[in-house]
């Protein structure tokens, strides 16, 4: 199982994407506080539509409790000011998957924390300075579950 976490997320139907997302992958979604809405702000039931209650959602107040809790493999953190591309790394069961809040992307005391070899970004055209949040989840969930023979999939 792969973990997303969005750290400090603003949008809900961002947020309602993600979560239909990882039910229809099998990814575990850990939100990090503060969040920008409440888990039943209705645009966010919305986006999820009855995905809510098929993922697997974990809060934490902080990305220090979501580290102590579930352990993660390998910590990758997205961001347009990483140098490696996340096509290149070998994910693994276990790993998190790690966004920043929509309007400002992860602060530099997270990414601070990891290796410059763990910090990884999606390769977009010049001039461009981001991608929809929801999407950019898409594109590293399937790619890290692409590489698992996207184990529990059905035919």
């Amino acid at each position: 199982m792969i973990h997303v976490v969005l750290y400090e997320p603003e949008i809900p139907p961002n947020t309602g994407n993600v979560m239909r997302l990882c039910a229809n992958t099998g990814a575990r979604l850990s939100l990090i506080h503060p969040l920008g809405f409440k888990l039943d702000d209705k645009k966010l039931r919305r986006a999820g539509m009855d995905y809510r209650e098929w993922a697997d959602v974990k809060e934490y107040q902080n990305f220090d409790e979501f580290l102590a809790t579930e352990k993660p493999s390998n910590v990758y953190a997205f961001s347009r000011f990483a140098t490696s591309n996340y096509a290149q790394v070998r994910y693994q069961a276990g790993d998190a998957l790690v966004f920043g809040p929509e309007t400002r992307g992860l602060p530099a005391a997270v990414l601070q924390t990891l290796p410059e070899s763990n910090r990884v970004l999606i390769p977009m055209q010049e001039g461009s300075r981001s991608l929809n949040l929801s999407n950019s989840v898409a594109v590293a969930v399937y790619e890290a579950w692409r590489q698992m023979d996207f184990n529990g999939s059905q035919p």
